[in-house]
C-alpha cells in the first residue's frame, strides 16, 4: 500500500498534498516542513507573494497556469473564505521597451500573449486609454489572492482531508519517507521545497537560484492591478500593484534581482517603487503624491528560480524509494499550482501501479 509525505508546506506543498487526499482518499499523507503557513522568513516565499493570476509562461509552457486559471476563478466565485477576489487588471507596453529583451518568465509582454483567449473580458486598449509613453496595453479580468489567508485555508482543507502536517527539517530527500504520521515508512515522497532543493540532499539541484523580490505592503486601496514592461532603474527593477483580498493590503513592487540573495529590505529601492506606482496610477494617492501612501511594512521574498525549468518529474533512487519532484515556480507558484499538482497526481498514479 502506498504510504505518502510531501516536503513543503508552501502553495506547491499544500496543493499538490490536497488534490492527492481528494483522489486518494484512503492513502496516508503527511506533509513535513521547516516553515508552516503564519511563519515570516524570506526562503518561505509563498506568504510574501502577491499574489495575482499574471501569465508569465510561454505558449509552449502554457500547460501550468492554463490548468490553474479555472480553479482560482471558481475559489473567486463560489468560496469567499479562500481570500481570493476577482479584480480588473491593466498591463502596460512601453514605448522605449518594445525593441528590449525581456526578463525571463515576463510572458504576459508578449506580442501575442496565449492567455487572450481564456481570460474573462479581454481586450485591448484604445490609444486614449494609454499613459504617456506607453506603446499599447490590455486589460482583462483576474483574481488576486491573499496569500496568508488562502494558505490557512489549504491547511485547513488539507486537514478536513485527513492530511497530518508536521514541522521538520529534512535533510536528504529519503529521510522523509520517516514521517509519515502513522509510524511507518513512507514509500512515496514529494519535494516540494522551492529553493530548498538547492541545498536538499539527493537533489542539490545546481540549476536553482534565487530571483530576489522585494514589496511594500500598504494600506491604500486601488480598484485595479496594473503592471508595466519596464522602468528606467535597469532590468532589475519592475513596477506593479495588486491589492489582495479582504483587507490584506495593496501589494507594490517589485524587483526581479537575479542571483541575489539578500533577504534585507533596500529602503531606497522602496523609495523608487513607490515613487514609480504612484505615477502610473495617480488614483492611488488622490493625486497628493507619495506623502499620502500609508506603509504597513517592506518586505523581500526569494523567488524559487530554475535556470532549466520547472521540475515536475518523477525519479526511483536506489533503495527504490519513488520521489516526486515539484519544485521551480520561480514568481509563478500560486498561478501555476493547480496544473503542476495535476501534473504531480499523473505521475503518482503511475506510482501506485507499479507498486
Amino acid at each position: 500500500m502506498a504510504t505518502i509525505v510531501v516536503i513543503g508546506a508552501g502553495v506547491a506543498g499544500l496543493t499538490s498534498a490536497l488534490l492527492l487526499a481528494r483522489k486518494y482518499p484512503t492513502i496516508p499523507i503527511t506533509i513535513v516542513a521547516k516553515h508552516m503557513p503564519g511563519d515570516s522568513d524570506p526562503e518561505y516565499a509563498s506568504p510574501v507573494a502577491g499574489a495575482d493570476f499574471m501569465p508569465m509562461s510561454s505558449r509552449e509552457n502554457s500547460r501550468w497556469e492554463r490548468e490553474t486559471w479555472p480553479e482560482l476563478k471558481k475559489l473567486a466565485q463560489h468560496v469567499p473564505e479562500a481570500g481570493i477576489h476577482f479584480q480588473p487588471t491593466r498591463v502596460y507596453r512601453r514605448e522605449k521597451d518594445l525593441d528590449k529583451p525581456g526578463q525571463p518568465g515576463r510572458g504576459q509582454f508578449d506580442d501575442d500573449p496565449w492567455f487572450r483567449s481564456i481570460l474573462d473580458d479581454y481586450r485591448e486598449l484604445e490609444r486614449g486609454e494609454l499613459p504617456p509613453g506607453v506603446a499599447s496595453g490590455f486589460e482583462f479580468r483576474s483574481v488576486c489572492i491573499n496569500t496568508p489567508l488562502y494558505l490557512a485555508w489549504l491547511v485547513g482543507q488539507c486537514r478536513r482531508a485527513g492530511i497530518v502536517l508536521r514541522r521538520g527539517v529534512v535533510e536528504h530527500v529519503a529521510d522523509a519517507r520517516n514521517y509519515s504520521h502513522e509510524g511507518n515508512i513512507a514509500n512515496i515522497v514529494i519535494n516540494c521545497t522551492g529553493l530548498g532543493s538547492f541545498r536538499l540532499g539527493g537533489v542539490e539541484d545546481s540549476q536553482m537560484t534565487p530571483i530576489r523580490g522585494q514589496v511594500v505592503l500598504i494600506r491604500n486601496e486601488i480598484d485595479s492591478m496594473y503592471t508595466i514592461s519596464g522602468t528606467d532603474n535597469g532590468l532589475e527593477e519592475i513596477s506593479y500593484c495588486m491589492a489582495r483580498a479582504s483587507g490584506g493590503g495593496t501589494v507594490v513592487g517589485g524587483t526581479y534581482q537575479m542571483h541575489n540573495w539578500d533577504t534585507t529590505p533596500d529602503l531606497d529601492m522602496s523609495a523608487r517603487m513607490l515613487c514609480r506606482i504612484t505615477e502610473l496610477v495617480p488614483s492611488l494617492v488622490c493625486g497628493k503624491g507619495m506623502a499620502d501612501l500609508d506603509i504597513i511594512r517592506h518586505a523581500v521574498g526569494l523567488r524559487p528560480y530554475r535556470l532549466t525549468g520547472v521540475r515536475v518529474e518523477r525519479e526511483v533512487l536506489p533503495d527504490g524509494l519513488h520521489v516526486v519532484h515539484n519544485y521551480g515556480h520561480s514568481g509563478w507558484g500560486f498561478q501555476g499550482s493547480y496544473g503542476c499538482g495535476n501534473r504531480v497526481l499523473e505521475l503518482v498514479a503511475e506510482i501506485v501501479l507499479a507498486l
